[in-house]
C-alpha cells in the first residue's frame, strides 16, 4: 500500500477550517458577554426610564403648570423638576408634592412653588426621572417663552 495516497486525500483541509471557525465564534461571543458585564449593560437595561406624555402650560413669566397627559405612571419620590435660571440655577425640587404615582391628569403648579423666583425667558423647565444608580432621564423640557 502507498502511504503518500493514503495521506494525501481530500477530506483532512476541512477539520483545520471548522476549527478555527468555531473558536472565532466563540472568541467573539465570550468578548460580547464580558463587555456587557464591564459595561454593566444588564444593570442599565432593567433601570430604564418611564415614558410619559408631560405638558407644559405657561402663565405669564414666572409661572408654569406641568401636567402628566398620559403614559406609564411616574413614582413621586424619581421625579424631579428642575428649573434652570440664573437666580436658582438650578431649582430642583422631588416629586410633585403628595406622594404616591403621579398618574395621567396629575398635575403641579409651579407659581412661587417653594420661593422658586427670578424666572425670565428661556429658562429651562425640566421633568426629570431619577433611577437606581445615580442614572436619570429627561422626561420632558420646555423653554419659558
Amino acid at each position: 500500500m502507498n502511504v503518500k495516497t493514503l495521506l494525501d486525500t481530500e477530506d483532512r483541509g476541512v477539520s483545520p477550517v471548522i476549527g478555527v471557525i468555531l473558536m472565532v465564534a466563540i472568541t467573539v461571543i465570550l468578548a460580547a458577554v464580558i463587555g456587557a458585564f464591564v459595561l454593566q449593560l444588564g444593570d442599565q437595561a432593567s433601570n430604564t426610564a418611564p415614558q410619559a406624555s408631560v405638558d407644559f402650560e405657561f402663565q405669564g413669566t414666572d409661572n408654569v403648570t406641568i401636567t402628566h397627559n398620559g403614559g406609564d405612571n411616574l413614582e413621586n419620590d424619581t421625579i424631579s423638576i428642575i428649573i434652570e435660571n440664573d437666580a436658582n440655577s438650578p431649582y430642583n425640587t422631588t416629586g410633585w408634592g403628595d406622594g404616591g404615582d403621579i398618574t395621567a391628569g396629575d398635575s403641579i403648579d409651579m407659581d412661587n412653588y417653594h420661593g422658586l423666583s427670578g424666572i425670565s425667558s428661556g429658562d429651562t423647565v425640566s421633568v426629570v426621572w431619577n433611577g437606581d444608580g445615580g442614572s436619570s432621564s429627561t422626561i420632558a423640557s420646555r423653554d419659558f417663552p
